[in-house]
């Protein structure tokens, strides 16, 4: 029986440069990124496809504040915005995959699955958001965006500007987990767990509410890789590798480190919040579980960090 390989698409990874974040632009990274995705299937690989949506539900909300600012339309909450980036992200890997697929004689559905993911409404990072979304402002816009939004968060990315930051709870359980095992095991290529999932809590009977905020997409990745017993987990980035003194002149590229080294990493404070230390972290989550090996690196180079050990390897000892 084909073993399971889930693979993690980074919303940031879609998005090549500030003057190429429309649509259009966004398809043409997806397409790339399924041609080697394909490329791996073709191998005889059974895949599971996550992806993240930073910057995406960013610009989703900011269209609907300016629409609700000007008085045209009703405001959209976080949650649906998350739910907005499973469909479109979702559509567009599904449309560049079913083609590539046909390109290379595979026979594959490839459907998406709109997927809750249960939180703790107790979570910490409600008092303490982390999870960077939406576009980077330079001092002037910040300053013009704050006097709108006081209760915006905005952290500083050195080189990029200010971004702002939601909650990020971590994901506990896949709602949908059931319903994923059934496509897979029937054959189907499914994309699921998009953006982290959509935030729910349960109350005592069980029954679900969305709440406002972005489950960090690796975590969530990892947690449903675990819960399909896959035995390797890629988290495809804007990088090939992970490194080490990232932004010093001795940076220095990771190839393979096991667990423990990287959580000694993680407590030197060598990964920055909400953008590498969450993937460091779902590594070593999934590694936890039972998991055999996670690879961290860009799509292009997905096939030679498979066959030929390129990217960041994390293995359990």
């Amino acid at each position: 029986m084909t073993e399971n390989t889930v693979i993690a698409i980074g919303g940031n990874s879609l998005i090549k440069d500030e003057q190429h974040q429309n649509v259009e632009d966004q398809l043409l990274a997806v397409k790339e990124t399924a041609n080697h995705i394909a490329d791996f299937v073709k191998l005889g690989n059974n895949v599971v496809i996550s992806h993240g949506n930073g910057p995406q539900v960013g610009f989703i909300l900011r269209r609907s504040e300016l629409a609700f600012e000007a008085g045209e339309l009703h405001f959209v909450p976080l949650k649906n915005c998350v739910a907005d980036t499973q469909g479109a992200i979702g559509y567009q890997i599904q449309e560049s995959l079913h083609n590539a697929f046909k390109e290379r004689g595979i026979q594959k559905t490839v459907t998406t699955l709109v997927t809750m993911v249960e939180v703790d409404p107790e979570d910490p990072s409600f008092a303490h958001p982390t999870k960077a979304i939406g576009e980077y402002y330079d001092k002037m816009k910040l300053d013009a965006m704050l006097s709108k939004h006081p209760d915006w968060k905005m952290v500083h990315v050195q080189g990029k500007g200010y971004r702002r930051v939601v909650p990020s709870p971590l994901p506990l359980r896949i709602i949908e987990l059931e319903a994923v095992k059934t496509m897979v095991n029937n054959g189907f290529c499914v994309v699921a767990a998009g953006g982290g999932g959509i935030p729910v809590v349960s109350d005592e009977q069980g029954k679900l509410s969305g709440i406002n905020a972005v489950i960090d997409k690796d975590l969530s990745t990892a947690l449903l890789a675990s819960e399909m017993s896959a035995r390797l987990l890629i988290i495809l980035t804007s990088v090939k590798n992970v490194f080490v003194d990232f932004n010093k002149p001795g940076r220095k590229a990771l190839k393979q480190i096991t667990v423990y080294e990287a959580s000694q990493l993680i407590e030197q404070g060598q990964f920055a919040e909400g953008s590498m230390l969450p993937k460091i972290k779902a590594a070593v989550n999934f590694l936890a579980r039972g998991g055999s090996r996670v690879i961290i690196s860009s799509p292009e180079n997905l096939l030679a960090a498979v066959q030929e050990n390129q990217g960041t390897h994390i293995v359990p000892c």
